[in-house]
């Protein structure tokens, strides 16, 4: 059986009916990871959870310890990883609210470590990202989402920015030229560390905002607040139905 475990994003500090069973706190090679390793059961199923921010939403997107987290996970045996990510809409189709699940990436990011091999090495190590999610941990998620009606985007070109300031206007309509659809800051390189892992990674995107230039209210936090509010309420709904399904 398959251990599986959640990263949870804005808005998903914790998972409600998760019944913790224990907090393991991993030393790794790369420091300190967000924060403990919590085991619980969910819908009768065992599963990890680690809060990718930390425990009070104090880490921001740039200064995350990535590899700890990703080395954390695959030391205690974790094989899927299911992302939760806050993003903005960049294409019409991604309203406040929205769920995507999507299956490219465009890393904007900069200055971050993104790749356990650069030390060391007896050779150089390039991991084919063609596809940068686990495709049938994709197919799991949208198949779960279907039994539990509940309306996602199938696909989507992930915009990964630095942050952890929103966007300009003129960069948006960047990434919108550029073919994304949805911009956030967390997905790396969180994915391309777990591909390095060899972790079945997939990300849950919930659209938390319209990005710059895409709507008329101003960006603010109470208003991302209370649009995560609603769209990490179907994200529970469907952890509830697609850990029990990875078994």
């Amino acid at each position: 059986m398959s251990k599986i475990a959640v990263i949870g994003g804005t808005g998903l500090a914790s998972i409600n009916g998760f019944e913790v069973t224990s907090r393991e706190i991993i030393q790794t090679p790369y420091g300190e990871p967000s924060g403990p390793l919590v085991k619980g059961l969910l819908s009768g199923r065992e599963v990890y959870f680690l809060p990718r921010h930390g425990a009070g939403h104090t880490i921001p997107p740039h200064k995350i310890n990535y590899r700890a987290n990703i080395w954390a996970l695959k030391e205690a045996g974790i094989e899927n990883v299911i992302a939760v990510n806050a993003v903005g809409g960049v294409s019409d189709e991604l309203q406040p609210g929205v769920l995507c699940v999507p299956d490219q990436i465009i890393d904007y990011t900069w200055s971050r470590v993104n790749t356990f091999f650069e030390e060391s090495l007896e050779n150089v190590v390039h991991i084919d990202f063609t596809y940068p999610f686990c495709e049938s941990l994709r197919k799991s998620i949208i198949d779960a989402a279907s039994k539990c009606d509940i309306d996602i985007v199938n696909k989507g070109t992930y915009a990964a920015t630095q942050g952890p300031r929103l966007e300009t206007v003129a960069e948006i309509k960047r990434l919108e030229n550029d073919g994304c659809h949805l911009v956030g800051m967390t997905c790396m390189p969180e994915a391309a560390l777990a591909r390095e892992k060899e972790l079945c990674y997939s990300s849950i995107s919930v659209v938390a905002n319209l990005a710059a230039g895409k709507g008329n209210e101003e960006l603010t936090m109470s208003m991302i607040e209370k649009n995560l509010s609603s769209g990490m309420e179907k994200v529970r709904q469907l952890l509830e139905k697609v850990i029990p399904a990875l078994a």
